[in-house]
């Protein structure tokens, strides 16, 4: 469809339509001339009500006005465009509505819809036009659809608003009344009044009073005072400035400042309003509202105030730390004078509600640690306590006085008429100092400055007391807490010493270290302090050894070590059994009683290392070597060293070689015992070291699982094994049956298990792939088992139980994991020959598989005679070296697959 009129034309004529915004006739003409400019059948612009009903407005059909309709919007199209975006439907329309009875009437086949929006945005109705042929606009149609919807949108806005006004005018009187109820009742003042220079009041809500101390008849007319006078001499220059600014731009004014209240006090007021102008433009008089902002204004400052003090306070610790404190202090106060001062002996807090007699005060005298007097640092005095603003301090905790009995300032030559102080408590909530600051005049407020000493008194006492506790807190560092015993720093720092010592006599030095088994259990079921008490009741058994210059310390939760200096070989045997039988003695702690049991492992300087420093290492390793032995009870050996080193070489290297893919997939058949025929194989991880050469895999594949490589090695297997099988399937040798890949318990642990395997396997088909997983890691969590071999069956996967016979399947799980075969472990095949109870344990394995329609693998298969007897009791396939040796995939190519 294309528009018959030239473009300025069609929007010459639009214009002519818009200018008639206002006119009762607006949307009539509106549908109308949309109808001409765009040769459509029908056009129609309607209101929407909140009960999804459309009221048109005007509707123009078939080359007339008609009468306005109500209609549902559901299951029309108007549906899709009200208050969503513009929405075309170029043909069958019908067939997309079929429940839409405007559309049939119309007979319309096309569809064109637009959103109004009234000025604030809300959708509020629509406009459409249709068509009894199929349309398609281009952007000069929807261009004017556009514009008309957004003048319609306008329009129906503005009668809608007219129509709210007019309602509301109705109820100005109500209105009016409940506007004077709600600022009677504001936390503040809501005021008017004129624009002088005493800002005189015609208006004062009832907050007033509250706020100034005022009642509101005492400010209106200024019959006692103008609201001008209240404000602080300080603020009034600026505060005429901002409000004069604002009423010339024609803007609200936002001001903050303070006032002097009734009651002499200073308060920070928080004020909003603007100016109401004649229709002349001439200030009529000023409306607004004021509220109490001190709280605010004043935390405020103190944050400011702290802010600055942080970031001028550049020392941490020490002298400098207060003199910095104070100097900073007495500028920001404004104070002449200042200082910090440490008492003679801690002050505790009274026992009852009534304050220590000063006679009896603990402390008599104070030393200041930081002095400052007019803006210079004096020199440190003591002094006593008696008859001092200090004395208050200390027994009140908080002090001031805002014109007082003069006090002489000791070593300032300075008298001191206000004074505010701060008395600095250590941990145990006693008064070791305090912080003061002087003024030679009498004080006028303190609010700020006390809140100020408030927050920085915590880090000053901090100080205090760790100047004061220094021996004190030195020992704590090294002692542990539960115990008595000295903790890890100190045994470190003793062992270092001893070390030294044993080197430079040549003597010896043995390093026991004791852990106790299974401890966390004992805190996890009866708590962190029967663990404590036990722990306790061990180091006091420890310390009970009739051993010389033996030093014990505990190292850690559930670890102690013991130092030896000078014994023998033997005399270290006896007493490493003597600890044991000591430690293993039931403890009693109320009405339970506790059985430990330990590990302990022990090396010897020189017999053990050659150097004292590798004493503690050597233990260590000792001692983790115990926690697997059956006695609990291991001397360090060197073989110990070289395994653990091995251990981790060999993490590091098959990490890397997994990342560097240098692992080979090496590839066993599985053979049809009936018919000799290739049935499938099982891919084997093989690794060579270009230092070690072949690592086992019962090396390298358990170390992967306890070291969290296992997932990483898996995903490589899975991968490679997925891209040989299309390397042989594209030479055109393709495996018959399906690879078997093993998949590890820590990959078996995932819900989403089988969505892993397709990802990294996306080229092979479910069907050429068996997932092997062994008999122990389906029944750690059954359940999931169940759930996840469930999926993998779902998605084509075979499935089968590796290793079986060895774990400890429940028969109902076994029928529920719906596995494919069962592999008879080597162990039995190995020995069912000769031993008549694992030539048993193999017929019930295939027995119980036939029940369950499984198929059998037997794994280990190495002679003939084996062969015959698997094939007489119902075996299905096998795999083993009778049949066929692992081999890379070219040669097992060669050997197999091209046959």
């Amino acid at each position: 469809m294309r528009i018959k009129t030239e473009a300025a034309e069609v929007f010459c004529q639009l214009a002519e339509v818009i200018g008639c915004t206002g006119h009762p006739n607006f949307f009539a003409t509106l549908v109308e001339q949309l109808a001409r400019l765009l040769t459509v059948d029908h056009a129609l612009v309607a209101v929407v009500a909140q009960d999804n009903i459309a009221e048109t407005l005007a509707v123009w059909s078939n080359g007339a006005l008609q009468p306005n309709i109500s209609y549902s919007l559901a299951g029309t199209p108007c549906e899709t465009v009200v208050g969503h975006q513009p929405c075309l439907y170029p043909c069958n329309v019908q067939s997309r509505f079929p429940d839409d009875d405007l559309l049939c009437q119309l007979n319309a086949d096309s569809y064109m819809g637009l959103p109004l929006y009234a000025p604030d945005g809300s959708a509020i109705g629509l406009l459409a036009v249709l068509n009894n042929q199929p349309v398609q606009f281009d952007g000069l149609e929807n261009e004017i659809l556009r514009i008309a919807a957004a003048q319609a949108g306008a329009e129906l806005g503005r009668r809608q608003a007219e129509s709210a006004l007019r309602k509301s005018e109705t109820a100005s009187k109500e209105s009016e009344r409940r506007l004077n109820t709600l600022l009677n009742h504001l936390p503040g003042m809501a005021y008017r009044c004129l624009n002088d220079d005493d800002w005189t009041m015609q208006l004062v809500s009832q907050g007033a009073e509250a706020l100034t101390g005022y009642r509101p008849d005492e400010l209106e007319e200024n019959r006692v005072i103008s609201f001008t006078n209240l404000v602080h001499q300080h603020d009034k220059e600026r505060l005429h400035r901002d409000i004069l600014s604002a009423i010339r731009q024609r803007r609200p004014y936002r001001v903050t400042y303070r006032i002097r209240h009734r009651d002499g006090s200073e308060r920070w007021m928080w004020e909003q309003g603007q100016a109401v102008f004649t229709d002349t433009g001439e200030v009529h008089c000023l409306e607004g509202f004021i509220t109490d902002v001190t709280d605010q204004q004043e935390a405020q400052r103190v944050q400011q105030a702290v802010v600055k003090v942080a970031s001028t306070v550049t020392s941490r610790v020490g002298d400098d730390y207060f003199q910095q404190l104070i100097a900073t202090l007495t500028t920001l106060l404004e104070a002449d004078a200042g200082f910090i001062a440490l008492l003679d002996h801690p002050v505790s807090p009274p026992q009852s509600d009534t304050s220590y007699p000063y006679d009896l005060l603990p402390a008599t005298t104070a030393s200041t640690v930081s002095l400052v007097a007019n803006g210079a640092v004096r020199k440190n005095h003591s002094f006593l306590l008696r008859d001092t603003p200090l004395e208050r301090v200390v027994l009140e905790q908080e002090g001031v006085v805002h014109h007082g009995q003069r006090f002489m300032l000791p070593g300032a030559a300075l008298s001191a008429q206000a004074w505010i102080g701060r008395r600095l408590d250590n941990a145990k909530g006693e008064a070791i100092g305090v912080m003061m600051v002087f003024y030679k005049a009498p004080l006028t407020t303190n609010a700020f400055a006390t809140s100020v000493l408030r927050i920085l008194s915590t880090g000053a006492a901090a100080e205090l007391e760790r100047r004061r506790d220094h021996r004190h807190i030195h020992q704590l560092a090294y002692t542990d807490s539960t115990t008595g015993l000295p903790n890890r720093a100190r045994f470190m720092e003793l062992l270092a010493k001893m070390g030294q010592a044993s080197e430079q006599q040549c003597s010896p030095l043995a390093l026991l270290l004791l852990d106790l088994r299974r401890f966390k259990e004992i805190n996890d079921l009866h708590g962190h302090q029967v663990g404590d008490q036990l722990l306790a009741t061990v180091a006091e058994r420890i310390r009970h050894l009739e051993l010389p210059d033996v030093h014990c310390a505990r190292l850690s939760g559930d670890e102690f070590a013991l130092l030896l200096p000078s014994i023998d070989r033997t005399t270290l045997d006896e007493l490493v059994k003597q600890l044991s039988t000591l430690i293993k003695r039931p403890i009693r702690l109320g009405h339970r009683v506790f059985n430990l049991d330990i590990s302990i492992g022990f090396a010897r300087y020189p017999g053990d290392v050659a150097d004292p420093g590798e004493l503690f290492n050597a233990a260590s390793i000792a001692l983790h070597h115990a926690k697997k032995l059956e006695s609990n009870l291991s001397p360090y050996t060197q073989t110990m060293r070289h395994a653990l080193e091995r251990r981790q070489w060999m993490t590091e290297r098959l990490h890397l070689a997994i990342i560097e893919r240098r692992l080979e997939l090496y590839f066993q058949p599985q053979v049809d015992l009936k018919t000799q025929a290739l049935t499938g194989a099982e891919a084997l991880c093989r690794w060579h070291d270009p230092e070690w050469g072949w690592v086992s895999p019962g090396e390298f594949i358990p170390l992967a699982e306890e070291r969290g490589l296992i997932r990483l090695l898996g995903d490589w297997v899975l991968e490679e094994a997925a891209r040989q099988l299309s390397a042989w399937q594209a030479a055109k040798t393709p495996l018959p049956g399906r690879l078997s890949i093993n998949i590890a318990a820590q990959q078996f642990a995932d819900p989403q298990l089988t969505a892993h395997i397709a990802k990294l396997t996306p080229d092979i088909s479910p069907s050429a792939i068996a997932l092997e997983l062994t008999e122990s890691d389906f029944m750690r969590d059954p359940d999931q088992a169940v759930m996840i071999t469930q999926a993998m069956r779902q998605a084509g996967y075979a499935l089968f139980i590796d290793d079986f016979g060895t774990g400890y399947s429940s028969l109902s799980y076994l029928r529920r994991f719906a596995a494919d075969a069962l592999k008879i472990d080597i162990s039995f095949v190995r020995a069912m020959l000769d031993n008549r109870h694992d030539r048993a344990i193999v017929q019930t394995i295939i027995a119980m598989a036939k029940t369950l329609e499984m198929k059998t693998l037997a794994e280990g298969v190495e002679c003939e005679a084996q062969a015959a007897l698997l094939a007489d009791m119902g075996c299905h396939q096998v795999q083993g070296y009778w049949f066929g040796r692992p081999l890379p995939a070219d040669e097992f190519a060669k050997t197999w697959l091209n046959r």
